[in-house]
Order: C-alpha cells, then sequence, then structure tokens
C-alpha cells in the first residue's frame, strides 16, 4: 500500500458518510463467505500487509509490518508455527514453492530477503531499490520483480546469484507487479502514470504501456493468466478495473471498497476478492471476461489483506486487533442468500 493510501481511505469514508455515492463505495450485500475460525497471531499488531500461501507445504505467510517479521501459518493444523525477525518493516511477500523459499521485502532495509520454508532461517538478503514493496517470480527466467515503490523502478533479482541486476526505471511511483504465464511478460502498475506496464523478462525492457482510464492510483494487481485478465485496484477512487490482456482494452470498472490494496483470486470457482484499507471487502464472480458483484461488506478495522488456498477454497484474513490479539480469519465461499438484493448505506464506523 503505497503512502497516500490510508489518508485516501480516510478522505472516500468520511465523504461516503457524508452521503456522497461518488466512488460507489457504500453498495452493501451480504459476503458469500462464512467464518470457518480465528486462529490466533499473537498480540495486536498497528499492521499487516501482503500475504502469501505455499499450497504444497500448506503455509501461509503474512507480513506483519509494524512487527518487522513474518508469520507462518500451517494451514492445515490451523496453527502459527513461526514468526521470523528481521525483516525491517516488511512489506511483500511471495512463497516460491519450487525454491522451498519465501520472499520478503524488507522496506526499511532496501532489501529483499529469503526465508527458508523448512528451517524458517534467513538464507539470503538482496538489494531492491529504496522501498521495496510487492514481489513477482518469474520461473521461466528465474528471476525476481520487486516493486521499488518511492523509487520509482522495477527491481531485478536474479535467484540463483541473489543479485540486483537491474532497475527499470517506471517514471513515477510503482504499485504491484505481476508474472504472466500466458505471455511470459512481467505486469506492474506505473501508479504514478496510471499505467499498466508490460516488461519482457528476456531484455528486462518496458514494451508496453496500458493507460488506465478512470483509474486514479492503481497499485493492487492480479493477473488471470488462463481468462488472459488483469485486474486493477485503484485505490484513491474506489475502482476496480478489469483489462483484457488479448486486446489491451478495459472491459468493465466496478466500485469497491475505500482504500482498496490486496486481492485474491480462485480461478476454480472464478471469485475474486478485493479487501481495502477501510475494512470493506467485495467479491466478484468472473464469468466470460465479465465482473458480477456478489457482496459488499466491512469486515474488520484494516482489514487490506486476503488470500486463498485453491485446493480447499479457503479465504484467509489477517486482522490486527480483534478483542485484544491479532488473528488469522478463515473464511469458506457459500452462494449469495436467494432473493437477497444489494443496498445502498454507509459503512459502519471502524472498530464496530
Amino acid at each position: 500500500m503505497s503512502r497516500s493510501s490510508a489518508a485516501a481511505a480516510f478522505l472516500t469514508t468520511v465523504l461516503l458518510l457524508l452521503g456522497s455515492t461518488s466512488c460507489g463505495a457504500s453498495w452493501a450485500a451480504p459476503l458469500p463467505l462464512k467464518r470457518v475460525r480465528d486462529i490466533p497471531a499473537g498480540a495486536p499488531t498497528r499492521r499487516f500487509d501482503y500475504a502469501s500461501l505455499d499450497a504444497q507445504r500448506r503455509l501461509l505467510f503474512v507480513a506483519d509490518l509494524a512487527g518487522s517479521r513474518v508469520l507462518a501459518f500451517d494451514v492445515q493444523a490451523g496453527r502459527l508455527v513461526k514468526a521470523v525477525p528481521g525483516v525491517a518493516a516488511v512489506h511483500g511477500v511471495l512463497a516460491v514453492p519450487e525454491l522451498g523459499l519465501v520472499y520478503a521485502s524488507a522496506t526499511a532495509a532496501d532489501t529483499l530477503v529469503a526465508i527458508d520454508e523448512r528451517t524458517f532461517a534467513i538464507a539470503a538478503r538482496s538489494p531492491a531499490g529504496h522501498h521495496p514493496d510487492g514481489v513477482a517470480w518469474d520461473p521461466k527466467d528465474r528471476k525476481l520483480y520487486v516493486s521499488d515503490e518511492t523509487g520509482g523502478a522495477v527491481a531485478v533479482i536474479d535467484a540463483a546469484s541473489r543479485r540486483l541486476v537491474k532497475l527499470i526505471p517506471m517514471g513515477g511511483d510503482v504499485g504491484n507487479t505481476q508474472y504472466d504465464a500466458g505471455s511470459g511478460l512481467v505486469f506492474s502498475n506505473a501508479e504514478g502514470r496510471d499505467e499498466l506496464v508490460a516488461i519482457d523478462p528476456r531484455t528486462d525492457r518496458i514494451v508496453a504501456r496500458d493507460p488506465l482510464p478512470g483509474c486514479a492510483g492503481n497499485h493492487g494487481l492480479l493477473i488471470d493468466a488462463q481468462r488472459r485478465l488483469a485486474f486493477v485496484a485503484c485505490e484513491n477512487n474506489a475502482r476496480l478495473v478489469t483489462l483484457s490482456l488479448a486486446t489491451q482494452s478495459q472491459i468493465t470498472a466496478d466500485s469497491v471498497g475505500a482504500g482498496p490494496d490486496v486481492l485474491a483470486y480462485d480461478s476454480e470457482l472464478g471469485r475474486l476478492y478485493v479487501s481495502s484499507e477501510s475494512g470493506v471487502v467485495s467479491v466478484f464472480q468472473i464469468k466470460d471476461g465479465k465482473t458480477a458483484k456478489l457482496g459488499q461488506a466491512w469486515l474488520g478495522d484494516n482489514a487490506h489483506t486476503v488470500a486463498v488456498d485453491p485446493a480447499t477454497h479457503l479465504v484467509y484474513f489477517p486482522l490486527r486487533n480483534v478483542g485484544g490479539r491479532a488473528v488469522l480469519r478463515v473464511m469458506a465461499p457459500r452462494t449469495p442468500m436467494p432473493g437477497s438484493r444489494p443496498r445502498r448505506t454507509a459503512p459502519p464506523a471502524r472498530g464496530a
């Protein structure tokens, strides 16, 4: 999440409470989710950030930004197994099962940290620009691409040598970065220019810049390689933009909660989860390249991080303070209630 996100989310929420519906975030209907359990995650924290699941090892890694540590949850056993310290102001986290490593961006140290998934020991630290955030893995060229958010670049790191290979200038702040298995390209949000940028990993050069009209602050990004879609979360005007990667054209623009950040996708069910700084979660059904909103509601204070398990379809939300403790909330999908209709309402007060 960028530096201006919290302020933008707060402002949008205030406007909604005053009756504005310009961002559309007041759309509300019950979430097609039911709570399964809360997994204790220790003392309350001020902030969680990205999460990543290693489906093979059944481990979910969560960035505890305020605690400068990475939490490892055994989702099979339903418990916290390790808190890995020494990852300064960690933002991005990405599990790479084929390497047996999880990568975390230590933003305060300007490094990318590699953690061994078996021992939970820190295996390496690599330079990664000036404010590393989101992390992407290119399995073909075996390189990591890190959003150097305020440094205005994408940092390229060779996995074998652990060297910083290149800084690719983006022309302003950088949002999240994702690898597209369908094209073999790396996509990154040029947030400072409201553009989605395509990078060719063979040359580490920008090969395309696609404008995102109507999207202010394109930060969150998720690629559906199979359906050739890109989902972009616009944090400054509470929109979800869906792009066709085949035609490089915008398909839909939907309203979401104020300050949208992390996205998660269950490709088998075709369900997209959009979490936000305001604590509002939006759930979409993806079919034939189109999005249909199934539900949108406030889930919890600062519930801006989400991950999904493709094997069980369970959805995970790290919550920083629930009754005096941090928890990992586990939820299961369900179909919308028969006859339920969306209603327009202001989001509940923070902490409600």
